[in-house]
């Protein structure tokens, strides 16, 4: 089975969103999504320990040129997720999503556009986009 475009999911949502359909609500909502997400990976750190954190400050030499940055600099994780967790985190991004759709939904925005939007402004501004 295909995966459902962006503007067919807002559609779902749509026709399954009855019990929120306050903009505050779902806000709440979006950010309650969220903060589960935060804890779904936390436990798999915590609880399973399947992938384990080691952060630490990013060392930026002088020298180091973009690709190099890429290569040089750490994302603090090792070890994989297991079925278990990953199959959690997927679960709670999954509900995030649906949040974000249902909001996106009751201000008359598509998430087609949205996606298009900052993809251009990566495009345009490449490694500046997030500084």
């Amino acid at each position: 089975m295909n995966a459902p475009t962006l503007e067919q999911f807002q559609q779902q949502v749509s026709e399954l969103l009855l019990r929120h359909r306050s903009l505050l609500d779902v806000m709440s909502k979006y950010g309650q999504s969220g903060a589960s997400v935060n804890r779904a990976v936390a436990k798999s750190v915590t609880e399973c320990g399947c992938i384990e954190l080691n952060a630490r400050k990013q060392q930026f030499a002088d020298d180091f040129n973009l690709e190099q940055a890429k290569t040089k600099l750490h994302h603090h994780i090792s070890g994989e997720l297991c079925e278990h967790c990953k199959e959690a985190i997927q679960n709670e991004l999954g509900r995030n999503l649906f949040y974000m759709s249902a909001m996106a939904n009751l201000l008359d925005i598509k998430l087609e556009d949205v996606i298009k939007r900052e993809a251009d402004k990566c495009s345009t501004l490449g490694l500046f986009n997030l500084t």
